[in-house]
This record gives C-alpha cells, structure tokens and sequence, in this order.
C-alpha cells in the first residue's frame, strides 16, 4: 500500500527530513546547563520548572535546586537541546521514567507537515507501535506523536516548531494556550494567523525570554566577533549502544523509514549507520558490548551526541579553547565513525559524550558514497594536518541559516 504525502506516493504516511532535536536526562542538571551554554555555546528558549507542573501529591520531587528542565537552541528552532533533571523525571513515574540504562530524554524527527503528524499517529497504532503521546507542547509550540523503539528510547515526530528571530526571544508565555494533550483535528489555524490573535487580544508578544551570552565578544572567526573561537551549527548524529543492533536496525529502517549506509565490525562488535536525508548517517547503532571496550559510561546507552561547527579551523580551535577551559578530549578509533573524518570527543558533567566535528560525507541520488570520501582519522587532534584537502562533499548538506550570533 502506497501514501499520498502531499501528492508523492511512499510507503508510510510520513517522511522524516532531519533530526529536528535531542534531550538527554541529567542527574548533573546545573552543571550540564553550565557546560552546553558557557562552553558550548547554546542559547537558553525556556526553562520548565518541574514543580509547577507536577500534581501537589509529587510537587516536593522537585523543589530546590536542580528541579527545572532547560530548552536549549544553537540556530532559530526554539530548542535543539533539551535537558531535562534525571532525578525528577524517574520519580514523575509513567513515561517520564525510563528504563534502566536510558538517559536520552529524546530523539526528535522533523517532517513536512501537520497532515503527517497525524497520518504517522494513525499508521504507527495500526502498526502495532508503543505511543507514548500526542498533541502539541508548549513551550516550543510543536506539533507532535511521541512513541518508544525497540529499546525504549523515546522517539518524536514533529512539525512546526517555533522559530526565535532577530531578537532572540521567545513566545511569551500567554501565547502558549493553544497546547493539545490528543491528536489534533484537522485543520488547525496557522501560525501566522496565532500571533495575529495574540496581538489583537493585547499580548505583548515581545515579552519572552531573551537569553544573554556569558562571554564578551572577544574572538574574531572568519570576521564576524564571537564569543567562542567556534560557532554550533548542527547536530546530530546520534549514536547508541543495544544489545539487539538488528531489532534496533528494524526499527529505525522500517518503522522510521530510515535509510541503512553502512555497517561495519569493529573487533567482533558490529555496528551499523542508517541517514534520513543525503547525510551519510543521522543515527548509528552500536552492540553493546563495545561500551566496555572502549571505556565509556556503563550506565547509559548513549554513546555520543553530535554537534558540527562550522568549519575545520573552528574545529581544530574550539579543541585548543575547551582544554583550556579544563574539559578533558576522549580519545575513540574513527574506524567507529565512517563518513566523519575529523572529530573530538568530550564529555559533558553526566558522562555523555559530544561529538565535535566539521563535515560529514553526503550520499548521492544514486544512494551511493562519494569516490572522495573521507577515511578514517584517529580523533587525536594533536596529529591533525593545519589544513586538509576538499573530499568534494564537506561543505554539502543542510545549510545554517542565519548570522553565527
């Protein structure tokens, strides 16, 4: 059976465009909210204090210091970066709790419309798949279905999420009524036509959040004054550790409609990288039992989380700036991340590691790789070349839009 998505005929009522956002869960929460904004760079949308939302019965779980949740941006989306206090979280109960091992909080797919929402809320039911939810939340303003892959790890799929402008603010919190707690019917009013509501009902729609940066400006970077020698400008990929990589490969394949690229075995351990656009991969799924081997966290089935900047040289500086600052580099093979020739690795207050890089291989019409593709570099910086050559695919793929800062 074939779907009509907005008069292209597909497998599934639904097609995922990129990796929208991600959240982990923190038991660090004050610490890693320092760490992803003062170093990292990310810029503060909205802060979700848990214990406003809770019922009175679990209010005092999140009373005090390190009760509130941080949405997080890089770019205009309201957030790419959620995180969200672990503590809190496993003792709501229900969904918000997750399983032993799991610390994402979520990993969020954009598509095409609000059609597809809801089409993909009715496909994955008759499809026999885990829901968690549906709706629309606020803050953020997307519109969305909640479900859990084969591990348990929460996936998203969404439309429209809000975009901070010029001015850096968000939606002030009496445009967030029009949350949904159930699928929505169809149609729903536009954006556009939201705000102009609000105006006319005397809203002052310039009274959101407005985040301020923790450094002057004091860094030039290809002309532009910044606060940091590197500026984010994507994420992804994510990559997890299973104990089952063909029922996760399933998963991601057939229920997502992901692409698979490649897959490898590295010393016994197989691993395979799966892309939803013309990235070589936007998700990597890795057995379990490579955690030991390379020495990472045992408690959590994160491996890594991407973030690109926006050149080689932001790279090799933003490497040189993070040791200084005291943030020590995970050494890991790039046999493990093919399509990635340059990376870093470190770790943020929980264990979670980031992934630093600049460019990503990108797969052609035909689905096949780039005859320049990168090899795999070992994640030492201290061997990397000044300079490197052009693979002819460095600079393809999604583009930032927008000014660095």
């Amino acid at each position: 059976m074939k779907y009509d998505v907005g008069g292209v005929l597909l497998d599934r009522p639904f097609r995922i465009r990129r990796l929208g956002h991600f959240g982990v869960n923190c038991y660090n929460i004050e610490e890693a909210y320092n760490f992803y904004t003062r170093l990292l760079g990310f810029k503060l949308s909205d802060e979700l204090p848990f214990a406003k939302i809770l019922p009175p019965e679990k209010k005092h779980i999140a009373e005090g210091p390190g009760g509130t949740g941080y949405f997080l941006r890089y770019g205009s989306d309201h957030h790419s970066l959620v995180i969200f206090p672990k503590r809190v979280r496993d003792q709501m109960g229900g969904s918000a709790a997750t399983p032993a091992g799991i610390t994402t909080n979520q990993i969020t797919w954009q598509v095409g419309s609000l059609q597809e929402v809801v089409d993909g809320h009715t496909w994955f039911k008759e499809n026999k798949q885990e829901i968690i939810r549906a709706g629309r939340d606020m803050p953020g303003s997307n519109w969305h279905v909640y479900l859990f892959d084969s591990d348990w790890h929460v996936n998203e799929l969404y439309y429209g999420i809000e975009q901070v402008g010029w001015s850096g603010q968000s939606k002030p919190g009496p445009m967030r009524e029009r949350g949904f707690h159930v699928v929505p019917e169809l149609p729903q009013k536009s954006e556009q036509q939201e705000v102009d509501d609000a105006i006319a009902a005397g809203i002052d729609i310039s009274a959101g959040h407005r985040s301020i940066d923790a450094y002057d400006e004091t860094f030039v970077v290809d002309g532009v004054y910044l606060q940091r020698p590197f500026r984010v400008t994507g994420i992804g990929p994510v990559r997890l550790f299973t104990p089952d990589v063909a029922a996760m490969v399933a998963y991601y394949r057939d229920v997502m409609g992901m692409t698979v690229t490649e897959e490898i075995d590295y010393r016994g351990h197989r691993a395979v990288f799966l892309r939803v656009n013309a990235e070589h991969h936007s998700m990597a799924v890795y057995d379990i039992g490579l955690r030991e081997v390379l020495g990472l966290r045992e408690d959590t089935t994160l491996m890594s989380f991407g973030m690109k900047v926006a050149s080689y040289r932001q790279l090799r500086d933003a490497v040189d700036w993070l040791k200084a600052k005291g943030i020590e580099l995970v050494e890991l093979p790039g046999e493990l991340f093919p399509g990635v020739a340059y990376a870093a690795h470190i770790k943020d207050p929980d264990g979670h590691l980031i992934q630093l890089y600049f460019g990503m291989e990108q797969v052609g019409w035909a689905g096949e790789r780039s005859a320049g593709r990168a090899a795999a570099i070992t994640s030492d910086p201290a061997t990397w070349p000044e300079t490197i050559e052009d693979s002819g695919t460095l600079f393809d793929g999604e583009v930032f839009m927008g000014p660095w800062s």
